[in-house]
């Protein structure tokens, strides 16, 4: 009885081990479909890749050259074309001038009419001009009545003067202007020297 219950439990273990075969039999051929690659198509395939890689940086590469290209062609068209937007709003100043002249001198009508109106359109011109300017933050130093500053003002002369303080601005030649946080022109001024006692 021994013997037939040893025979039996040879039998369910072959049973066991034909059932277990087929996972790895599966596992074992794909090992071996690895290991059967030889070196030099494990080299072919990693050359491959290595080519397919190479190309993908090489495309990356030339289209950033490229994007730096067309960043660098843009900003050189900026600086070309960067005082555009102020000539563009200057046109207008030139058509109210030239409306000015054509105006001041008009057939048939007095002296006099045709002063006045000439007097009017360049009145009108120049206020147009100073709001174009202010639009692009180009602002007047206010000079007459300040005490003389050296960093903002040249002064071209001193004079005596009964209602402005000694070393303060009594008239202008020309005005000063800021653009922004910058001095675009010193003003040209002319400084008092306080009373004259003579």
């Amino acid at each position: 009885m021994v013997l037939v219950s040893e025979e039996k439990i040879k039998e369910e273990l072959q049973d066991n081990q034909e059932l277990e075969t087929p996972e790895e039999v599966d596992s074992e051929e794909t090992e071996e479909l690895e290991l059967e690659k030889s070196p030099e198509e494990q080299l072919a395939a990693a050359q491959a890749e290595s080519n397919e890689l190479r190309d993908k940086v090489l495309r990356v590469a030339a289209e950033f050259e490229n994007y730096k290209k067309r960043m660098e062609r843009e900003r050189m068209a900026m600086l070309k074309y960067s005082g555009e937007s102020i000539f563009r709003e200057l046109l207008p100043v030139v058509d109210n001038l030239e409306r000015a002249v054509e105006q001041g001198v008009v057939d048939g009508v007095e002296a006099e009419k045709n002063l006045e109106a000439l007097l009017e359109g360049v009145a009108l011109t120049l206020k147009s001009l100073r709001n174009t300017l202010e639009k692009f933050e180009v602002k007047v130093i206010e000079s007459i009545g300040e005490p003389f500053d050296p960093a903002m003002q040249e002064a071209l002369t001193m004079e005596a003067s009964g209602t402005v303080p000694a070393n303060h601005v009594s008239g202008e030649f020309e005005k000063g202007y800021h653009y922004k946080d910058r001095l675009l022109r010193a003003a040209r001024v002319i400084v008092s020297s306080g009373k004259n006692d003579g």
